[in-house]
């Protein structure tokens, strides 16, 4: 597993709208466990890391100063 961050926007929420945002960047947490299942960890709206289906989510490159900025509110 890659230890660069990694970004996905959310493209899918119908099971856990309270939990994701449609179209948001969520920063992705290693997980390989999770990621043997097709799970990916972030952080949700509540504010704590879970495993959601990876199919709720498309990977996303982010250039440099954005990925510093949001890696800077981690």
């Amino acid at each position: 597993m890659s230890t660069k961050p990694q970004f996905v926007i959310c493209i899918k929420n119908e099971d856990y709208p309270a939990s994701l945002q449609l179209w948001k960047v969520y920063r992705v947490l290693p997980d390989e466990k999770g990621a043997r299942h097709n799970m990916i960890r972030v952080v949700d709206e509540s504010g704590e890391d879970y495993l959601f289906s990876a199919s709720y989510f498309v990977p996303v490159k982010l250039p440099q100063a954005v990925k510093s900025a949001i890696l800077a509110t981690a």
